[in-house]
């Protein structure tokens, strides 16, 4: 693996603790009901989140044009994958909202 096929991962590395903490307070928050069918369901929009997130980054990154700089492909890619995960998440938390209403 060269240098340059490994820039678009980096966004994930660097981004990966404030993702961390915003999964935990995903995972976390609330607090009930706390049941099987909500903790599949939040696994499955962390994981559908993050997929997007490095789908986003990809497409991001391959679509940027190198004209603007050597570093335009990593600020448009990180910008846009954040944006996606944080609307994936807050798609989630909404749609949760609807199906764990108690």
């Amino acid at each position: 693996m060269n240098q340059l096929s490994a820039m678009p991962d980096l966004a994930l590395v660097l981004f990966a603790p404030w993702f961390l903490i915003l999964s935990v307070l995903f995972w976390v928050y609330p607090r009930q009901p706390r049941n099987a069918k909500r903790r599949l369901f939040d696994i499955a929009a962390l994981l559908l989140s993050l997929l997007a997130f490095v789908a986003t980054l990809r497409w991001a990154h391959g679509y940027a044009d190198p004209r603007h700089g050597g570093m335009w492909p990593q600020i448009l890619a990180t910008s846009a994958g954040y944006g996606v995960y944080l609307l994936a998440l807050t798609i989630a938390v909404l749609i949760r909202r609807l199906l764990f209403r108690k």
